[in-house]
This record gives structure tokens, C-alpha cells and sequence, in this order.
């Protein structure tokens, strides 16, 4: 005959591989993490506001325009390649 201590020890033991994990610990932040943060939440945003003046704004529209001027290297260029034996 079965006692019932045995039973229920028995029912309890998948129980215990119920028991949650200890808790992790948070992994340490990186500096970049940590001006990322700093930028999103706008923490140490500027009082001064930043204007251009007009020379300045044709001037970085320029620098843009002239970066296309430069050919694309062939490094960067795919290739297409082909599935079938053609």
C-alpha cells in the first residue's frame, strides 16, 4: 500500500523544475548607448538655437551637389548573376 507522503512527493517534484531563474543582471551600458540616450531624451539640448545664413545653407548645398561628381568605385557595383544554366 501506498503511504501518501510518497504520493505527493511524487506530484511535487515537477514542481520544483517550475521555480523561476534567479534575476539577470543588466549588461553594462556602452559610452555609445549612453550618448544615444542622452540624445533622444534631449537632456543637454542647446538653449542657443542654431540658424544658417544663406551663404552657409548654398554653401552645404554645394558640398552636396559636388559629392555626386565622383564616380561610383567598382567595388560597390553588382553584378547580376543568373540561376539558370543559360
Amino acid at each position: 500500500m501506498f503511504k501518501p507522503w510518497i504520493v505527493l512527493a511524487c506530484l511535487a517534484a515537477p514542481l520544483s523544475a517550475l521555480a523561476e531563474d534567479p534575476p539577470r543582471q543588466p549588461r553594462p551600458q556602452t559610452a555609445t548607448e549612453a550618448l544615444l540616450k542622452v540624445q533622444a531624451s534631449n537632456r543637454q539640448a542647446s538653449s542657443v538655437r542654431q540658424v544658417q545664413t544663406d551663404k552657409e545653407r548654398d554653401q552645404a548645398m554645394q558640398r552636396w551637389l559636388d559629392s555626386y561628381k565622383y564616380p561610383i568605385p567598382d567595388f560597390y557595383r553588382w553584378t547580376k548573376i543568373s540561376s539558370s544554366n543559360n
